[in-house]
């Protein structure tokens, strides 16, 4: 199981996350969030994924981040449509370098419409689920991934919503079910922080390590 920490902010703190070698960096270009990241990318290793998280942002604003910090992925966390995606597809936009991969954000609560993601299956690499908050994300709790058993695609997909050392048991149960067959990674953030973007280094240690150990048992 990857994962992906999201949220990064201050230099510092992410060269010191990535000394845990997790699969994923998360980056938020919008700038309502107390996450909000507009600094020095540090010194990360290309082993890692720079993912920048955009919500309902200009394309142009999206190349030029990409640009920018050399971006593998972009997670699109708004409204955005097909062909919005199909958009960043384009060839003509002004990459200068490999085309990053997409991951569509969609925010669950109780329930969910599945068909939605139809349209999508094309122009995306990875679906991603979150929690249904008063914010695009980060709003610190899980919702019901019980919901997932109803999961008609096979397109690899991002568990998100609050995961934290709490959660450790529920995640393993998760990871034995049918509804996890296309999971691919684990986002984490806000349970994890000391302070808006700032990580827990110890404690991001401690859940990587714990996962691990208890897929091996299982």
């Amino acid at each position: 199981m990857k994962l992906k920490v999201c949220g990064m902010k201050y230099t510092d703190n992410m060269e010191a996350v990535a000394t845990l070698q997790p699969d994923y960096l998360g980056f938020i270009f919008w700038e309502p969030s107390s996450r909000f990241f507009k600094g020095k990318m540090g010194q990360i290793p290309t082993t890692i994924k720079k993912v920048g998280v955009f919500v309902d942002a200009p394309l142009d604003y999206i190349v030029n981040k990409i640009n920018q910090y050399s971006l593998d992925a972009v997670q699109l966390h708004g409204k955005e449509t097909i062909e919005f995606c199909k958009g960043l597809r384009n060839s003509s936009l002004g990459l200068k370098g490999k085309q990053p991969q997409i991951i569509k954000v969609f925010s669950i609560k109780d329930t969910f419409d599945f068909s939605v993601l139809k349209v999508y299956e094309k122009v995306c690499d990875f679906f991603l689920f979150d929690t249904k908050g008063k914010l695009p994300g980060g709003n610190g709790y899980t919702f019901n991934w019980s919901v997932l058993e109803n999961y008609p695609s096979t397109k690899p997909y991002f568990l998100s919503g609050g995961i934290g050392l709490k959660d450790i048991d529920k995640v393993t149960t998760f990871l034995n079910t049918p509804a996890s067959k296309y999971c691919i990674a684990l986002d984490v953030n806000s349970s994890f922080e000391t302070e808006p973007g700032l990580k827990d280094i110890k404690r991001l240690k401690q859940f990587k390590e714990l996962v691990r150990t208890k897929q091996q048992v299982s």
